[in-house]
């Protein structure tokens, strides 16, 4: 029998990333073979995203691109996507199945092929959990990632926050977290793996919780596991608490580096988004982290255009953001998702839209003040020592090599070396540089100094 093979196309987020990871780890421990997506395997699975409309877009967009480049392969749909909009997936010519939040990881389910006895595509959808534990998922432990130093460790799903414009809870399910043994046995094949860095993934991994142990008891636990660091992920501001600061601050594996969502800077707009926070609190949390965490790097995720912003909100929000001690911001146009709180208000005529416009001209206004806010924090650095964990080569000319990697606050750092000598540098160690200021883009450049 002709052995079976898989490739994947993920969109969307590290979960998804992790998800996918897992989903083919299962089949290759079930005797299929691992292909990239430039060769001709017989199934292709498409993870997909749906939390913008753009995200769907460009899903659909994929999924057609699959199709037409690999007509000898079947093609499955998975994701958010395909829990929220499943008949619309299937309606492509050339899918074959259709696997909702669930049901993606019911291993029999990717042996279904169209055929003349099975003249249309597979669709099964089942409705999210709204309970009990989330899935384990993780990057791939059968057949480790060539060249990967970093994995990625799901210990999260879902979200119970109820925020006006969020889909998340409509395609994956309130927020449900994977138990402490299942996370902590992965962790240990991560790191038998040999990657070097655990990234914690979730929908919202602060609200993590199993039994009597949270978040910060459980990032106590994974420092045990034998990996150079541990890196989490966005963190909602009124989770991050003194407990899960104190517990990064004197941690020598979980790295100073997180996003801390703001959404906006006008206290209005917040209270129309049904965010559990204000500007106060978010102020004061983030200065306290940085405060107390050596080195911090928090980014900020803002939305802009979210109906009935108005001028004044965001020329506040820019203000606001301008006085903050961000190392990072991640500016986003605001989507309305069918089925969300925000929708029925624009149906009802509650609130109103933002023209495209006056979104566009704000979002590039914010994509110059993250600019500015990036290279300060970046540039601060300049003369420091610090660790750099290298991923990837790059052979330059004049024989000239230059490998570059990530400070423990997720700077981006190369050092160039001759290539004609013995390399001291092995992809997933870390070493010590000097930056000596920024090279291409905003990326440091730094000298070798261990």
């Amino acid at each position: 029998m002709k052995q079976k093979s898989i490739a994947a196309v993920t969109l969307g987020c590290k979960v998804n990333y992790a998800e996918t990871s897992t989903i083919v780890d299962m089949l290759v421990c079930q005797g299929w073979q691992f292909k990239s997506i430039d060769e001709e395997a017989e199934l292709i699975i498409i993870h997909t995203c749906a939390v913008t409309a753009e995200a769907e877009r460009k899903s659909r967009q994929q999924i057609r691109k699959i199709i037409r480049n690999h007509p000898g392969s079947r093609v499955g749909v998975i994701g958010c996507y395909a829990q929220l909009d499943p008949e619309r997936i299937a309606s492509i010519e050339g899918v074959s199945f259709v696997l909702g939040t669930n049901d993606k990881f019911v291993n029999h389910w990717y042996q279904y092929d169209v055929s003349p006895e099975n003249t249309l595509p597979l669709v099964m959808v089942s409705p999210v959990d709204k309970s009990g534990k989330a899935h384990p998922a993780c990057s791939m432990l059968c057949q480790p990632e060539k060249g990967r130093t970093r994995a990625f460790l799901k210990i999260q799903d879902g979200c119970s926050f109820g925020c006006a414009y969020c889909s998340i809870p409509l395609a994956r399910g309130f927020s449900r977290s994977v138990p402490l043994s299942a996370i902590l046995e992965r962790a240990h094949k991560i790191a038998d793996a040999g990657y070097r860095e655990i990234v914690l993934t979730g929908i919202n991994i602060a609200d993590y919780r199993d039994g009597s142990i949270g978040f910060a008891a459980l990032l106590k636990h994974l420092e045990k596991i034998d990996v150079n660091r541990i890196r989490i992920g966005s963190v909602e501001p009124q989770l991050l608490d003194e407990e899960l600061i104190d517990t990064i601050a004197v941690s020598g594996k979980i790295m100073p580096h997180f996003h801390l969502p703001l959404q906006s800077g006008s206290d209005r707009v917040l209270r129309a988004m049904g965010r559990h926070y204000d500007t106060t609190l978010y102020r004061d949390r983030l200065v306290r982290a940085v405060s107390s965490i050596r080195g911090c790097a928090v980014g900020a995720d803002v939305m802009v255009g979210y109906p009935g912003e108005t001028e004044s909100d965001f020329l506040d929000m820019c203000q606001f953001i301008g006085e903050l001690p961000l190392a990072y911001l991640h500016a986003f146009t605001c989507s309305i998702r069918p089925g969300t709180r925000l929708f029925r208000e624009i149906a009802a005529r509650h609130s109103v839209r933002v023209p495209s416009d006056v979104t566009a001209s704000r979002s590039a206004r914010l994509g110059v003040l993250g600019e500015k806010i990036e290279k300060r924090f970046a540039g601060s650095f300049i003369g420091c020592r610090m660790k750099v964990l290298f991923e990837e080569s790059t052979v330059l000319s004049g024989g000239t090599l230059r490998w570059s990697g990530y400070t423990g606050n997720y700077l981006r750092v190369s050092v160039d070396i001759g290539i004609d000598t013995l390399s001291c540098i092995v992809r997933g160690e870390e070493h010590e540089v000097l930056i000596e200021g920024f090279g291409d883009g905003l990326h440091l450049q730094a000298r070798l100094l261990s």
